[in-house]
């Protein structure tokens, strides 16, 4: 990582630090991943690029790599996520699509937790990618979709009208219901379809209850 990036890491950590200490966090769906961690399954938290950044702050921390885009943007990212103590895993659906795959499903068989944005890095927004889903077949780890939403926030004007939650925002997080997806070519495709409704019911239920 360069200097700048480094830089930029920090500044972002800094500023995200600062408005987060304002932010008030309700969550629903806990107890599914505490039943996960008591069964030693790993997971792939999956969730839409637009809602990442409330959820990489309430998860900062814990011993979860993060697949972050090969894109200069991704790196600032990666920057930020880093200092928060994730691990990082370099690639996306699109640029350094296999290398990432490999390195989410290494892992995972060692056992660790994931954390991915299928609609990523370049989109559409809200339409789900099946790497994911193969990356679960492979392993046997559970995908668990994620959503979240502000009571009140900006939007960056990008293609996937990121969220920043405003100072004192009310910041809601829906944990779907885990699956795992089974063997074969229509397995896959079935897990690669709960995968999309598991997002948009989180996030849908997310933005009703901010």
């Amino acid at each position: 990582m360069t200097e700048a990036g480094a830089g930029t890491g920090a500044a972002t950590r800094w500023g995200v630090g600062l408005l987060a200490s304002t932010w008030t966090f309700a969550a629903s769906g806990n107890d599914y991943l505490r039943e996960l961690r008591v069964a030693g399954v790993p997971i792939v938290y999956v969730i839409w690029h637009g809602g990442l950044l409330p959820a990489l702050w309430r998860h900062r921390g814990e011993p979860t790599a993060l697949l972050v885009s090969e894109h200069r943007d991704g790196s600032h990212l990666a920057a930020a996520a880093a200092g928060w103590g994730y691990r990082l895993v370099r690639g996306s659906s699109t640029h350094g699509a296999a290398r990432g795959l490999l390195g989410v499903i290494h892992r995972l068989e060692q056992g660790g937790d994931v954390a991915l944005t299928p609609d990523g890095p370049c989109g559409p927004a809200r339409v789900a990618k099946a790497g994911a889903a193969a990356a679960a077949q492979r392993t046997g780890a559970a995908v668990v979709p994620v959503g979240t939403a502000a009571s009140c926030g900006w939007r960056v004007g990008s293609w996937d009208r990121f969220l920043i939650p405003r100072p004192f925002a009310r910041v809601q997080i829906v944990y779907d219901r885990p699956f795992t997806v089974g063997v074969g070519r229509r397995a896959l495709v079935e897990g690669a379809r709960r995968l999309q409704e598991g997002l948009d019911r989180a996030t849908g239920m997310a933005e009703c209850r901010a």
